[in-house]
């Protein structure tokens, strides 16, 4: 999209017949502020959206060296961006230019506001992702800085919690930033203290935990309902297509997730095989456009909140968070999806983050550039990888136990790697060895048939073999199959947890109320499209199991 296009979606303006609409509607507030007055400070929590009606309103980036106006506002202009649905601290500060009229909308009101004028609500929406979109591409807001090692697997760890949580950040790394010194001594720190968080010049964390650096930029709350119709643990495809049809069929929804939406999908860079889109899509999208419509119709997103353990009271099940939040819901769907294995070999547990990745996004790539790299495995995420990567490594090693990609990796992909340059396949090969002092240096493959070794040299492997269900939390009420993923459907009718006469539900466990969808569950398909059609489904078991309640 060019960029003229994409700046009249980012900042529409609504005509005099949308703004009356606001003057009789309950959730909406008139003000009045005076030149020079701030409506919003960067930091601030609840941010309502302003939609001005006369005067000027000019948006100020604080989060760099020096405040910058981003924007002004205009008559029928409004503020905001997704933050706005999704959760999080103002990124930036609002100040009146002139004297100026504005209707306030508190974010409980916007979402009440998109649903009952969809007009203004597609304008609305289209334009706050336009604006993270510019955002994120322009290379000019600097938002949270991270400060730390590449090699450092903490600072790993953050980059990749605040990327796949869609926080707009700056990495700044020790081995090549040339004002990091300087910049660390303002901050009245040194190397030592590395990974820190900063916004502006002001220090914000010293090498936080992923809960305390969520709530510290304001995405991770109490949960203030503790009773809901539908608890949903996983947010990934499934668990996200749960809460947008949970919510907008009126069930009051909460989605508990360990890390960040998306699941495996959202480290995706390129899925082509999603009906409707063509040309393709990444995980990022998909899973920001997902929470957007979930948000839009009232669920509740809490991240990160593991779920540490599952009891019932009665009928309703009992989740407890870690920290000792509990949760009551009357029904629940378990998506918690699946991760990778870790490959048995000498050295990978002690490379994590610091060498062995298990996605491949912008996060990883700069430590790619112009190095050799190796992926390990045969399906369609280690060939999404192996041509994603292709295009910033020198050279992308693909390591496959089996003796053809046709085993598990869609022709599409198969093809296109054949047709790489820069791809070399080895088949019938498997991970001997990791080497390296600090962090990752070295591979050694073997060749099952031949016995032939081979020793790359190489900054980062990534592994995709084989799926590990998240189901440890779970209590044995629940029946899993031999490899731990979640039993489902009519022939739990016979398990000893069956507690009632009618015959199980489709997606439902061996515990009433308690169903699975996605890569948790026990025989599905392992694909996009599948985990979405099942979260969607469940929801039709949900309200079926609520009539009898």
């Amino acid at each position: 999209m060019a960029q003229a296009d994409l700046e009249a979606i980012a900042f529409p303006r609504l005509d005099d017949s949308s703004l009356a609409r606001f003057e009789n509607c309950p959730d909406v507030v008139f003000r009045r502020y005076a030149k020079g007055e701030t409506l919003v400070r960067t930091g601030e929590e609840d941010l309502p959206a302003f939609f001005v009606k006369a005067g000027e309103v000019e948006v100020l980036d604080e989060s760099g060296d020096v405040p910058k106006v981003l924007v002004v506002h205009g008559p029928g202009n409004f503020t905001g961006e997704i933050g706005h649905l999704t959760g999080g601290r103002a990124i930036a500060t609002l100040v009146a230019r002139t004297d100026c009229e504005v209707y306030v909308v508190s974010k409980d009101g916007l979402r009440r506001l998109l649903t009952l004028y969809p007009d203004i609500g597609d304008i609305v929406l289209q334009a706050f992702i336009a604006r993270r979109q510019m955002l994120r591409e322009s290379g000019q807001f600097t938002g949270l800085r991270v400060i730390g090692s590449r090699y450092s697997a903490d600072t790993f760890r953050m980059r990749d919690f605040l990327s796949r949580n869609r926080i707009l950040f700056t990495f700044l790394d020790l081995e090549e930033h040339p004002d990091v010194a300087e910049l660390l001594r303002q901050l009245g720190t040194t190397e030592a203290d590395t990974p820190v968080v900063a916004w502006g010049r002001k220090m914000i964390l010293r090498n936080p935990t992923d809960a305390e650096l969520a709530r510290e930029i304001g995405i991770k709350r109490p949960l203030q309902q503790t009773v809901y119709d539908l608890a949903v643990v996983g947010a990934g495809p499934a668990g996200l297509a749960a809460a947008v049809y949970g919510a907008s069929e009126g069930l009051s929804t909460v989605v508990l997730e360990r890390a960040a939406a998306g699941g495996q999908a959202g480290t995706s860079m390129r899925i082509e095989n999603y009906l409707g889109f063509p040309t393709g899509l990444t995980g990022i999208e998909l899973a920001e456009r997902a929470m957007i419509q979930a948000n839009k119709f009232g669920a509740t997103l809490s991240v990160p909140s593991p779920v540490v353990e599952l009891t019932f009271d009665n009928r309703y099940s009992v989740l407890t968070l870690e920290g000792g939040e509990r949760i009551v819901s009357k029904c629940l769907l378990i998506a918690t999806g699946a991760q990778y294995r870790r490959l048995e070999v000498e050295g990978c547990e002690r490379f994590e983050g610091s060498g062995v990745y298990y996605a491949a996004t912008p996060n990883e790539v700069a430590i790619c550039e112009g190095r050799d790299v190796v992926i390990v495995g045969g399906g369609n995420s280690a060939g999404q990888a192996a041509v994603y990567l292709a295009h910033h490594a020198r050279s992308v090693v693909l390591v496959v136990r089996r003796d053809s990609l046709d085993w598990s990796m869609s022709a599409y992909l198969a093809r296109r790697i054949e047709v790489t340059p820069n791809i070399e396949v080895l088949l019938d090969t498997t991970v001997a060895r990791m080497g390296g002092d600090g962090h990752l240096d070295s591979v050694e493959l073997v060749n099952g048939k031949t016995g032939e070794r081979r020793t790359i040299a190489t900054p980062a492997v990534f592994s995709f073999i084989g799926a590990r269900p998240h189901t440890n939390w779970l209590p044995q009420e629940i029946e899993r199959d031999p490899k731990c993923f979640v039993r489902t459907g009519s022939s739990l009718a016979e398990s000893r947890f069956w507690t009632t006469k009618r015959q199980p539900f489709l997606l439902e466990t061996s515990r009433p109320g308690v169903f699975a969808a996605g890569d948790v569950r026990s025989g599905s398909v392992k694909r996009v499209a599948s985990a979405v059609g099942e979260g969607s489904m469940a929801v039709q078991f949900v309200h079926e199991f609520l009539k009898d309640m």
